[in-house]
């Protein structure tokens, strides 16, 4: 037995779990499998996925049918807290805590301040404090409320820049201004309008008008609406795009509206505006699906259609008249609206949606399609451009979206 092979060993007794142990030790050298550090990777593991781990504590080793689960002492569950973040990268952790509540029931990680405070905080973790809000006690309340702004900060920052050179590109590019500014010379046109100032002697383009940029913001240019099915399956999307929401509320040239639906139809956009951690706690994860009422909901906000960006944030799944629904939709695509249907906004790709309702709605000319929110900006400017949607749709597909 090589030493890659011992190590091979190793691995695969990591993976299967304590039980397989004796078996493999018999294709090995016969020394212990795992040395100390990795048997408390090991432990820290077992403790959420291996059924015969367990007991009155856990990693008290092998052998012997065992119960798992940590238990509901705190000292324990802050341990194996601590471990799982030294033993593995941010990624696997927020996996590994997910499986803790979902697999284990382990809400002490949220119920308790002292072990929230040393939670990773990640997407599935704020929607699992959203869908839980109404049973987490008054002591844990400011805790979970900073690990959730801990998120939203985090998303601001990753995406504020980018979609608010976005919008700036798309509106304020499109007139000129008479006031100078280095930064806002336009080349081209100044070059353009003034070749016949061109002194070939001395070999100078001599402008009589220089052109600049108008940067100036001008308020409530573009409606844009976001109307973000709150369905349990739709988490991570209601999480970026309600953050979104919130940037776009935050510059003047747009007049921003956030709906949340389910059944009936909750408006965010003050809440938005002012506060997105409350925002969050405002949405209610799971429940039916009208998207017919929450469209009519939102059709009075429509007020010049060819300067409107509805985006439909839903897996299609419709519990209301989906018929009307699709004709409100293609009827407002009509009209001028530029009308987009974003499958998910999350970095996961696109889960299940009715392929048929997304069908249907591509054929009206209304695309479907699944977004990460990086390429959201892309998508933002090229519609409030004028591009063409559907050119549009695939160009963010194939950098990344799903459709």
């Amino acid at each position: 037995m090589t030493t890659i092979d011992q190590e091979q060993l190793n691995r695969w007794r990591l993976i299967l779990g304590a039980a397989v142990e004796e078996k493999l030790q018999a294709y090995g050298t016969g020394e212990a499998m795992l040395d100390e550090e990795t048997r408390l990777m090991d432990e820290a593991l077992a403790a959420i996925y291996d059924d015969t781990f367990g007991g009155g504590d856990a990693g008290t080793g092998a052998g012997g049918p065992r119960k798992a689960g940590l238990g509901a002492s705190m000292p324990k569950l802050a341990k194996w807290l601590g471990d799982i973040r030294t033993f593995f990268p941010p990624d696997v952790v927020s996996v590994i805590q997910g499986d803790a509540i979902e697999r284990r029931g382990l809400k002490q990680l949220l119920f308790e301040p002292e072990l929230l405070a040393q939670v990773k905080p990640d997407i599935q973790m704020v929607a699992t404090l959203m869908a839980l809000k109404g049973k987490i006690p008054e002591k844990t309340k400011d805790t979970a409320r900073q690990l959730v702004k801990a998120v939203v900060d985090e998303i601001v920052k990753r995406l504020s820049q980018d979609l608010r050179r976005a919008v700036t590109g798309a509106l304020n590019r499109r007139q000129h201004s008479p006031l100078p500014s280095v930064t806002g010379l336009d080349w081209k046109t100044t070059i353009r309008k003034n070749l016949k100032h061109f002194d070939k002697e001395r070999g100078l383009l001599l402008p009589e008008k220089v052109y600049f940029f108008d940067r100036a913001k001008r308020s409530k240019e573009w409606t844009v609406i976001l109307d973000i099915d709150q369905s349990g399956s739709m988490a991570g999307s209601v999480i970026y795009a309600s953050i979104v929401g919130s940037i776009f509320a935050s510059m003047p040239a747009l007049d921003t509206r956030v709906v949340a639906f389910d059944t009936e139809v909750v408006d965010l956009s003050e809440q938005c505006a002012e506060d997105p951690v409350d925002m969050l706690f405002g949405i209610q994860l799971g429940g039916g699906t009208d998207i017919n009422k929450s469209i009519t909901y939102c059709a009075p906000f429509i007020t010049e259609p060819k300067k409107t960006l509805f985006i439909l944030v839903s897996d299609l799944y419709e519990g209301g008249n989906r018929t009307e629904m699709i004709r409100k939709l293609a009827e407002m695509h009509q009209a001028g609206v530029k009308t987009i249907c974003l499958l998910a906004l999350t970095d996961q790709g696109v889960p299940s949606y009715d392929e048929a309702v997304a069908k249907k709605l591509s054929q009206y000319g209304i695309p479907c399609f699944g977004c990460s929110p990086d390429k959201l900006p892309e998508l933002i400017e090229g519609a409030l451009k004028g591009h063409d949607l559907g050119v549009l749709a695939e160009r963010v597909k194939q950098g990344g979206g799903q459709g």
